[in-house]
Order: structure tokens, then sequence, then C-alpha cells
């Protein structure tokens, strides 16, 4: 018999607080609370007595039912609320059992879990990205003015500082947590019923708790009870569990979902371009930074390897894919689909799966992130002054013209390459053949931690978004 998923392929998530609120566990309990939620909802409109409501709210705890026996019976199926639905029933005493799922279809109660489960697991996400934004923002301001190499194509540009490359990287995780924060506060509550008309609930009726024997033989007299507003009912079903309330049963309108998934995959990648540029400069050879607690090899007992940058690129490589997957179930037949819903629950449990992890990683990452600020010096230097060859461009074309200089610079760059020598001493010789150039700073003009720009005043502009 073998074990259910515990994680053994998945070390990004694994032990994650998102791990915790999406495993089977977690779903199960949020359609537990759909459904409980749903009872109560009606018991407000007098749809259901308030005991009824009472009743299935404590009986809806899912250590009370067998996870793995719910799956396999859902194959008859196609989903896990029917023969849930069938268990909450034997469960709760009998006079609540014509109030448990009455009504509803299962998608109401799935799509709700879902948004629940997606609630619950933002919260976390939200909580690391917060820390993992004041964690970058510790780097941005100690290294405001650290002066490194600016790479463009994998190759030096010009220079630039730590600071301002940690404030583009606090810019995107905010507007990771900007998007996801928003999305949240949008998850709706789902109800429609069969098809979307909420008709099923109006077919319903029940006494209130109070109703007394006379009452109940009135009603009948008169036809039935007073007609509820379901509309009402749909709000109140909304309040039960602190979702939005739809406008409109969204089964085959899938806009919570694609937004979720956009905010979900965009945050893969905001943290994931934090971890693109760890794995670069802590390359051996670069050493600009490292991981203060970098992981094992199997095989080689000297290494320290990236291990947080690394899981968090895996995380940022398979969330547009199963973004991919989550659009794609937007083009949905009919009222309610056939495979389009259901496409969507691995996918979704995966990438809130993944950017839970990622989250995670990404504050440890933020946090333990060790600067060595004497490398990035040492490697502004590996181009013997043509890393600020922009700049010598712009003044000699004051003097020379543009293309005049962009012709000598070039000549210049090539005999420094060629001969190992420094840009400055060739542009000594460079000089004295051109005139109109005499009385340049050749060393002031060449020192790259003299050509940042506005690299501070710009890293200081970032700082203050809060």
């Amino acid at each position: 018999m073998y074990e259910s998923d515990a994680g053994l392929l998945a070390p990004g998530r694994a032990g994650s607080p998102a791990e915790a609120t999406t495993g089977d566990s977690a779903f199960l309990q949020a359609m537990l609370d759909a459904e409980a939620a749903l009872t109560r909802a009606q018991s407000a409109c007098g749809l259901a007595p308030a005991e009824a409501g009472r009743a299935v709210t404590e009986t809806a705890d899912a250590g009370r039912f067998d996870v793995r026996d719910l799956a396999l019976r859902a194959r008859s199926g196609g989903n896990p609320v029917i023969p849930l639905v069938v268990d909450l029933m034997a469960a709760v005493p009998e006079d609540a059992r014509a109030y448990v799922h009455r009504g509803a279809t299962s998608q109401d109660i799935l799509d709700t879990a879902a948004m629940l489960v997606a609630s619950r697991t933002l919260a976390t996400v939200l909580d690391d990205l917060e820390r993992a934004a004041g964690e970058v923002a510790r780097h941005a301001t100690t290294h405001r003015d650290t002066q490194m190499a600016g790479r463009t194509l994998t190759q030096h540009a010009v220079p630039t500082t730590f600071g301002l490359k940690a404030a583009g990287w606090r810019a995107l995780i905010l507007d990771a947590r900007d998007r996801l924060t928003a999305v949240r506060a949008s998850l709706p509550a789902q109800l429609g019923g069969a098809a979307g008309t909420l008709a099923a609930f109006s077919a319903f009726s029940a006494p209130a708790a109070s109703a007394t024997a006379q009452e109940d033989e009135e009603q009948e007299e008169t036809g039935g009870h007073e007609e509820v507003d379901l509309l009402a009912l749909v709000a109140a079903y909304a309040r039960e569990l602190e979702l939005a309330e739809p406008v409109l049963p969204w089964h085959t309108l899938r806009t919570p979902i694609a937004d979720l998934a956009g905010a979900l995959a965009f945050t893969a990648g905001a943290l994931g371009k934090m971890a693109a540029d760890v794995l670069t400069l802590s390359r051996t050879e670069i050493g600009e930074v490292e991981e203060e607690e970098g992981g094992d090899s199997s095989a080689l007992p000297h290494k320290a390897n990236p291990v947080h940058a690394t899981l968090i690129a895996a995380a940022a490589r398979r969330a547009p894919g199963l973004a991919a997957t989550l659009y794609g179930s937007l083009a949905a037949e009919d009222e309610r689909p056939a495979g389009a819903w259901h496409a969507e629950w691995e996918p979704l449990r995966d990438l809130l799966r993944l950017v839970g992890g990622a989250a995670r990683d990404g504050a440890a990452l933020a946090a333990g992130l060790r600067v060595v600020p004497y490398a990035m010096r040492e490697n502004l230097q590996l181009t013997d002054g043509l890393i600020v060859s922009e700049r010598l461009a712009a003044v000699f074309a004051d003097r020379i013209g543009r293309a005049r200089a962009r012709e000598v610079l070039a000549a210049a760059a090539e005999r420094a390459h060629s001969e190992t020598t420094d840009l400055a001493d060739v542009l000594f010789d460079v000089l004295r053949e051109e005139p109109e150039l005499a009385g340049l700073d050749l060393a002031e003009l060449t020192d790259p931690t003299r050509y940042t720009g506005s690299a501070g005043p710009l890293t200081d502009r970032a700082l203050e978004r809060r």
C-alpha cells in the first residue's frame, strides 16, 4: 500500500504553511464549512430551523470523515461533494438531514471551498511577502551606494549599485503583495443551484424554528410559506463565509479563478526575479552574494548550494503553465461545464502550494543573504575600464562629435582588450592624438565608482513606498 503524497518530490512546499492550508484535509474542511454556512444562511433567511444550522455546523469537522474513502467514492460522480453530502447527512441528527446541501449543487460547494482554501492560503503568503519585503528593504538601505557591475545580456554594461538592485526586488514583491491582497478581498462565495438560477431554493420552504402547529396549518391553507428573497440568501451565505458576495453565480464565469491564477503566477515570477539574480551573483566566479545557510551536496563536501533561490526558481518555472491551464478553463460551455471546472482543481492547488513555498523561501533567502562588497569592487575592474565607455562616449562626443567619439573609443577598447591593459592607459595616447580632448581627467572619467547615475536617489524613492 503506497502512502499518500507527503511532499517527497516537492521540497519547495514541504513544511510550508501553504502545504497545511491546501492539503486534502484542509479542502475537506473547507467543503464542510461551505455546507454548514449554507444551512446557517438558510436558517437566517427562514428556509431552515436554527437548530439545523447549529447541528450541521457542529458535525462539520473534517476529522469525523474518511478522506481516502471520499476520494475513492468521488469517482462515481466525478467530484467529492457527492459522497460527502451522503456522509454528512448520515452524521447529523435525523431532524437536520433535510437541510444538508438543500438547494445547492456540487459545484456551489467545491467552488466555495476553493475560495476558502485560497483565502486561508493567501493570508500566509502575504505574511511571508511582507517579511521578504522588509528584509530586502534592509539590504537596499545598507547598500544604497555599494557599487557593482550592471549586467545586460550576461555582459558588463555600466556600473550600478546593489541598493538599486535590491530596491527593484522589493518593488516586485510589493507589486505581488498588492495584487494578492486585491484578489483575496474579491474571492467570492458560489451559490447558484443546478444551473445558476437559484430555483431550487425557492422550491424549498421550511417553518421557522419557533413556528407552532397552528402557524403551520395557516401556512398550508395559504399555499405555503412566505417567499424568501434569494439574493438575500446569497448575501447571507457570503457573510457566513467571510467571502465576497457574487453578483452572479459564476459556474461558467471563471473570472475569480483567472484573477487568482494571474496574481499567483505574477508572485512566483516576482520572487523568481530575485532568485535568478541571486543564482547568478552567487556563482563561484562572481561571488557577489551568497546564501547564509547554503545547502549540502551529496557528492561535493565543499559546496554550499543556493537552495532557497533554487527552489524559488523552480516554482517560477512551473507557475505559468499551471496558470495557463486555469486560463484555459475560462472557455466553459453551457451553465455548468463538463471537464473545464474539473480541470481547475489540481493546478489551482499546485499553484497555491508553489507560491506559498516560494514566499516562505523568499523571506528566508532575503533574511539570510550575505552581500560581498569587495567582490563587487573587484568585478567592476574586470573590463579594465571598459564598463564606463558609455560615459566616455558622451564626454568625447561633446568635443569631437558622436561618430568620431565612437570610432576612437572602439579602437581604444580593441587595443586595451588585445594588449590586456587598462583603458585609461590607452586613452592617454589617444588624448595626445586628439587635441580637442586635451585636459580631460581620465582618472576620474574611467573610475566606475563615479558613474552610478541616480542609483542612490532612485533607491531612496523606491524605499518610500510602504
